[in-house]
């Protein structure tokens, strides 16, 4: 069992070798079920081009993948997911 606190800094892969980012700041929770439900990933500068995304001037891109997208969670987490299946998706994205 982790903690979320575990999860920050890990580096996140998709399922074609491509690191897209590291977790910050945990996930999101269900309060019904309290079964995490996202992990928050800050993107990097390669994933931010290929999702045709800017980064601010100041600060990061964060998105929330799905728990279920996660395949592995070792030194790194890996996804289930390879990056044009991760283009499309629409969850929340913040600038932080």
């Amino acid at each position: 069992m982790l903690s979320l606190s575990e999860l920050n800094n890990k580096k996140v892969v998709t399922a074609d070798a491509f690191v897209i980012g590291e977790v910050e700041g945990g996930g999101n929770v269900d309060a019904k079920t309290w079964r995490l439900v996202h992990i928050h990933v800050s993107l990097n500068d390669d994933a931010l081009q290929q999702f045709k995304l800017k980064k601010p001037f100041m600060g990061s891109v964060l998105v929330c993948i799905p728990v279920e997208f996660v395949e592995e969670v070792g030194d790194v987490i890996t996804l289930n997911k390879n990056l044009n299946e991760l283009k499309d998706l629409k969850e929340c994205r913040e600038y932080m």
